[in-house]
């Protein structure tokens, strides 16, 4: 795991509220890589992953589904919509969570999502409360992810699955790979990355079976191809910079992440673990 100690949790939600807007033009709904298969829109590409992650963690109708990053609802509502799923959503953005709450009660989903801003880090739900766990690219903000991973089975139903897509570190790296890797987690406020074999090992410490353990980078590498094209394409530094100065490192870092995945300094991972039954 490396880990970047100069990351605070009010920067990472200060980060949120004052970056929503900028995804959601920037990028779309959806706060997370796309999943290519051939030439698709990055808006299809982002619903995919979404699917494929539902398809293998073994979402349906009447599956309780906890989404922890929730951002601003995109996945909550389409699991919701399209499998009948009732998900609650979690983000630590007061911004995210308004947005998401807005949004599903626009589009009639009122009844089958909740949104909720907290820390997924200090949240509690009741035992056995939930058939789904489910997380896209939030565990990169936690900073006590083993902690983590044991209160999420705790939330779990006997034979629930927990679902995680996270950017990771690669493996053994020399130093100059290591380097790329910490520029990535100070560039974009993640207090660690771990590896693959860190995320296999906290989640079976948590007493979950690892179902599936999948590399899925060739499949998202794209989504920083067309981040950093559309940086320099529309001047987004100047409006950043307009906006909010802070927020320049995380712009000038989109290549670095994307010659990280290009040199293996990082993975994209994909984990679903099942709580027994016994």
């Amino acid at each position: 795991m490396i880990t970047c100690p100069s990351v605070r949790k009010d920067v990472i939600r200060d980060h949120y509220d004052v970056g929503t807007l900028f995804y959601r033009l920037f990028w779309g709904s959806h706060i997370h890589h796309g999943y290519w298969e051939a030439d698709e829109s990055p808006a299809v590409a982002q619903d995919q992953l979404t699917d494929r992650l539902a398809d293998l963690a073994g979402v349906e109708s009447k599956t309780a589904l906890l989404d922890v990053g929730c951002g601003m609802g995109a996945s909550s509502r389409r699991l919701a919509s399209l499998r009948r799923c009732h998900a609650t959503g979690v983000t630590i953005s007061r911004v995210q969570r308004r947005w998401a709450t807005t949004v599903a009660r626009l589009r009639g989903l009122s009844r089958q999502t909740t949104f909720l801003c907290a820390d997924a880090e200090t949240i509690s739900f009741p035992a056995a409360s939930f058939d789904t766990v489910w997380s896209i690219e939030c565990t990169e903000h936690l900073f006590n992810k083993p902690r983590f991973f044991q209160r999420a089975a705790g939330w779990l139903k006997p034979g629930g699955r927990l679902a995680i897509c996270a950017w990771l570190a690669g493996d053994n790296l020399d130093e100059s790979r290591r380097q790329q890797v910490y520029d990535v987690c100070e560039g974009f406020f993640c207090p660690s990355l771990g590896t693959r074999a860190d995320y296999e090992q906290w989640i079976s410490e948590s007493g979950l079976v690892v179902e599936h353990s999948e590399d899925w980078t060739a499949r998202v590498m794209q989504t920083w191809e067309i981040c950093s094209r559309r940086i320099h394409r529309y001047s987004l530094h100047r409006l950043a910079g307009l906006v909010r100065p802070s927020q320049l490192i995380f712009l000038d870092r989109f290549d670095t992440i994307l010659n990280a995945y290009r040199s293996g300094a990082m993975q994209y991972g994909c984990f679903i673990a099942r709580k027994p039954l016994a």
